[in-house]
């Protein structure tokens, strides 16, 4: 079984949870990592993808959100393309192939809207099997660090999608 992590990150906590997953998911898999600027338009070959990025202003981020990250937050990087405009570049999904979706938020103040579940629908549309609800990690403030826990939390999570995926 391949699987295929496409994360986008802009202060490298996205990219943190990202590893943990595809390091959990190693000793089930054959994981390929990457970020929304190298990742590929077409997903065939692959039997599962996993895709994650930051929520910013309720959903996935846009170039203008990713701007102001970098100029008013102090964000160390901002990818070319982020998981929208992957998303939005990428090929029907071949028949068949699962995926799943996961975000990182600030833990306080609790805001609405999700990154992951946005992506989610985006992937549906595409004729992904999604096979598990959306799971969102948790940073401090906008540039982190995670919250305590949350990269054993990824690993554990990941840990039930393998579980999932190979079963099935």
């Amino acid at each position: 079984m391949r699987a295929l992590v496409v994360y986008e990150s802009l202060w490298g906590n996205t990219a943190s949870i990202a590893q943990a997953i595809a390091d959990e998911l190693r000793s089930s898999m054959e994981v390929e990592v990457v970020d929304t600027d190298a990742a590929p338009t077409s997903v065939d070959g692959y039997d599962l993808v996993l895709v994650g990025g930051p929520t910013h202003a309720f959903s996935m981020t846009r170039p203008s959100t990713r701007e102001t990250a970098v100029a008013q937050h102090g964000a160390p990087m901002s990818p070319g393309r982020g998981i929208r405009e992957w998303l939005d570049g990428l090929v029907q999904a071949p028949r068949g192939t699962r995926a799943v979706t996961f975000d990182t938020r600030v833990d306080r103040p609790r805001l609405p809207g999700s990154a992951a579940r946005a992506a989610k629908q985006e992937l549906r549309s595409l004729g992904f099997d999604i096979v598990a609800k959306q799971e969102s990690f948790r940073v401090h403030d906008y540039g982190g660090p995670l919250v305590d826990g949350e990269a054993e939390r990824a690993r554990d999570w990941a840990r039930g999608i393998a579980r999932a995926v190979l079963a099935a």
